[in-house]
């Protein structure tokens, strides 16, 4: 793997020091904040969304035995 070093100035290495979380590397805090995908919110789904989530658990479950 190869490696390299990006030059920041202060206020924005201070800046990314408050997003990055304490058991993260820099490389794993770069790839969370630039991925495409959007993180699941509390309710972000639907009543009918989440009770369609809750069944498909309750058959993943009750096949994985």
């Amino acid at each position: 793997m190869s490696r390299t070093s990006i030059p920041v100035d202060t206020a924005t290495k201070e800046r990314l020091d408050e997003l990055k979380r304490d058991d993260e590397t820099w490389d794993e805090f770069l790839q969370r904040v630039t991925t495409n995908e959007q993180p699941i919110e509390a309710g972000a789904w639907s009543d009918e969304e989440a009770e369609q989530a809750k069944e498909s658990i309750r058959n993943a479950r009750e096949n994985w035995r």
